[in-house]
């Protein structure tokens, strides 16, 4: 590159829970060229399991504190909560403080990791970066609905979309086929191969009996969690032994808990929270399982192919075309009684787990984590070829 200037990259999201969208950022921030780009991240909450994993050429800055940091104390708490949510209202409202107090420098690039980040990084006082979108979500999904409008409003305000799948890209095409789009690029997730593999191998004492379904994800309705707790009880009531583990925290925990004592389940599907390093748990167990009702391209998918897991996952986002149907996975559609029966599939069916098994043997060469970095940086690099 003939300028030597280093390209700034600001990259704006809500906080660091668990999640997928956070691994995929943690990662760009890892391998994007340190010597072309200079990497912030600017966070609403210093919150989340992941906050302090970032590189350490990262620079990181944050709007306020984390529930982490709060007094222990009930109603202390409230008030800090209380006065957090008055400090995002007042920066909401005039977001050129953010740009002076915190950032204090413009940015070349402003990249927004999900629809719930877009208004932040067009709101920017900066209007002269070149602004960068991610989506992740099927537009149609009803639970979306009520956001629809404004991820409709901010889509032609970008100067580019990236789509995590195909299948995401496709399913808003054709919902809003008028839609004044900005230039576009599907970039799939770079797994971490060798980064899953090493963590995989510390040593774990407390696990279920086998065999064992285990989970990767956060506790929200779509998730499917209801569904499979269902699809559980009735199969230990037929007979068929086996354990469930979910890993994961969220909003649905609740709503589970009483499900789980209400159906008699508390010793066989088993709740374990956020794991910082959740694959020892995915690498001990027998098979994966994912019942969501939406997804896009799930990280945790590959990371449970990359661990040799026999999987099976509903038909939703990009998965047919990260597993093939009784080839490297069992695919389902999002049903109680379709659930039921892959598991017990799994359960009986020796030939049919032995098969799946030989064919991800060598899966992880479908994963090519050079191309996806290359692709962004590529897109970064044409925006400030034309910002210049």
């Amino acid at each position: 590159m003939a300028d030597l200037k280093k390209i700034k990259i600001l990259f704006r999201h809500r906080s660091m829970e668990m999640g997928g969208v956070e691994k995929v950022m943690l990662s760009l921030l890892q391998n994007l060229n340190q010597n072309r780009f200079e990497l912030t991240v600017c966070l609403n909450l210093n919150q989340g399991e992941l906050r302090n994993e970032f590189p350490s050429h990262v620079r990181k800055v944050y709007l306020a504190e984390g529930k982490e940091d709060f007094s222990k104390n009930i109603w202390l708490q409230k008030f800090q909560l209380f006065q957090r949510k008055n400090k995002l209202q007042k920066l909401q409202r005039n977001p050129k403080l953010i740009d002076q107090k915190y950032l204090k420098e413009n940015y070349d690039i402003e990249i927004a990791m999900t629809y719930n980040d877009f208004e932040s990084v067009l709101n920017a006082s900066n209007k002269k970066s070149k602004k960068i979108g991610w989506f992740h979500s099927e537009i149609n999904v009803p639970k979306l609905q009520p956001l629809v409008p404004a991820i409709l409003d901010h889509f032609p305000k970008f100067d580019h979309m990236i789509y995590c799948s195909e299948k995401i890209q496709k399913i808003m095409h054709e919902f809003y086929p008028n839609l004044h789009y900005p230039k576009e690029s599907v970039i799939i997730n770079a797994i971490p191969i060798e980064e899953i593999k090493m963590k995989a191998e510390e040593k774990i004492t407390e696990f279920p009996k086998s065999p064992v379904f285990i989970s990767v994800g956060r506790l929200h309705t779509r998730k499917g969690y209801h569904k499979l707790m269902e699809a559980h009880a009735q199969l230990l009531k037929d007979g068929f032994q086996h354990s469930v583990m979910i890993i994961g925290d969220g909003e649905e925990l609740a709503s589970l808990l009483i499900q789980q004592n209400k159906l008699n389940v508390e010793k066989t599907f088993i709740f374990a929270g956020n794991k910082m390093n959740p694959y020892p748990y995915l690498k001990k167990a027998d098979f994966f399982i994912m019942p969501s009702e939406s997804e896009a391209w799930p990280l945790v998918i590959a990371e449970a192919l990359i661990l040799q897991k026999p999987i099976i996952a509903t038909k939703v986002g990009d998965v047919e075309t990260m597993i093939k149907d009784r080839k490297t996975g069992y695919l389902i559609d999002f049903a109680t009684d379709e659930i039921y029966t892959a598991m017990k599939e799994f359960l009986t069916n020796e030939k049919l787990v032995s098969e799946i098994k030989e064919n991800i043997i060598d899966i992880e060469k479908d994963f090519d984590n050079e191309k996806i970095f290359s692709a962004v940086e590529e897109i970064i690099l044409n925006l400030y070829k034309g910002k210049k």
